[in-house]
C-alpha cells in the first residue's frame, strides 16, 4: 500500500442530509485521504452514494460543511470545482445521437471559456481519455449502440478527461463484466499511483474493495461506523455489524489481503 500523504485536499464536517423529514447521513467527518483509492461500502441505503454527492457540491446539506482545501465548497464557482473534482454518477442518462467521443469532450467544458476554442490540450485530453479505457475503436459510435459496459466506460471516460485532480465515482463497475471490473479497478489504482489522482469510489464487492483500495470506510444507518486499511475495517466484527452477515476472515492467498467468505445458515451452525 503506498503511504498516505497527512494533508487533507477534501473533507467532511459533521455533515448531515436528509429527504423531507427522514435523515439520511447524520453528522459524518470524513477527511479524504490525498493521492490514494478511499472505496466507500456498506448496506443499500447506508448514504454512501449521498455522501459521494455532498463531497461532490450536488447534494443539498441540513448540516455541516465539505470542504475543498480548507474552503466550504458551497462558496467556490461551480466552474472551479468541476476543474479539481470529477463525478461519474449511478446511471447517467444517455443522450440520444450522442456519439462516444462527444460524450468524452464534454468532460472537457470546465477548462474552457464560453467562446472558448478547442485546443491541443483538449484534443490530449480526450485521447487519452479514450486510450485508457479502450475506447479509440469506438470513439465515433453512437452511445445509443454500445452494450451497458461499454456505455460506463464512455462515462469513466469522460470524467477521466476533465483531467482533474479528484475523482468521485459512485458505483463505477456497475454493468461491467468480471474482465472490465478488474481492468477498471486497476485503471484507478494506476490513475492513484502513477498520477497522483485522489479517488473516492462507492462500491459494493468487498474482497474487490479489500484488494484495491488504500483506504475503507464502512457507512450504516448513514454513519461512519469504521475506517482505515482493509485488514483493520475488514474484521468479521465490523462485516457482521455493518451488513448483519457471519462470515469469516482469510487471507488472499495472491494478495494477502482480507478475503471475506460469507457462511450459509447451515454453516453458522
Amino acid at each position: 500500500m503506498a503511504d498516505l500523504p497527512p494533508a487533507p485536499t477534501l473533507r467532511a464536517r459533521d455533515v448531515a442530509v436528509s429527504y423531507g423529514h427522514s435523515p439520511v447521513i447524520g453528522g459524518a467527518d470524513l477527511t479524504v485521504r490525498d493521492k490514494a483509492f478511499t472505496a466507500l461500502l456498506g448496506p443499500n441505503g447506508s448514504g454512501k452514494s449521498t455522501l459521494l454527492r455532498a463531497f461532490a457540491g450536488m447534494q443539498r446539506l441540513a448540516g455541516g460543511s465539505i470542504e475543498l482545501d480548507g474552503r466550504p465548497i458551497a462558496r467556490r464557482p461551480v466552474r472551479d470545482v468541476a476543474r479539481r473534482i470529477a463525478v461519474l454518477p449511478q446511471g447517467p442518462s444517455t443522450p440520444e445521437g450522442l456519439t462516444v467521443r462527444g460524450l468524452v469532450e464534454q468532460g472537457r467544458y470546465p477548462h474552457r471559456s464560453l467562446f472558448g476554442r478547442w485546443g491541443e490540450d483538449d484534443g490530449r485530453a480526450v485521447t487519452r481519455a479514450l486510450d485508457l479505457t479502450g475506447l479509440n475503436d469506438h470513439a465515433e459510435r453512437p452511445l445509443e449502440t454500445l452494450s451497458g459496459g461499454q456505455r460506463q466506460r464512455a462515462w469513466i471516460a469522460m470524467t477521466l478527461a476533465q483531467d482533474s485532480e479528484i475523482l468521485l465515482l459512485d458505483e463505477p463497475t456497475t454493468f461491467l463484466d468480471l474482465a472490465h471490473q478488474i481492468e477498471l479497478l486497476d485503471l484507478v489504482v494506476a490513475l492513484v499511483r502513477e498520477r497522483g489522482k485522489t479517488v473516492v469510489a462507492v462500491l459494493h464487492d468487498l474482497n474487490q474493495a479489500a484488494r484495491y483500495a488504500d483506504w475503507i470506510v464502512l457507512l450504516k444507518d448513514g454513519r461512519i461506523i469504521a475506517e482505515g486499511v482493509p485488514a483493520e475495517v475488514l474484521t468479521q466484527e465490523t462485516i457482521l455489524q455493518v451488513f448483519d452477515v457471519p462470515c469469516r476472515i482469510v487471507p488472499d492467498p495472491v494478495s494477502n489481503t482480507p478475503l471475506c467468505i460469507p457462511l450459509t445458515r447451515a454453516e453458522r451452525g
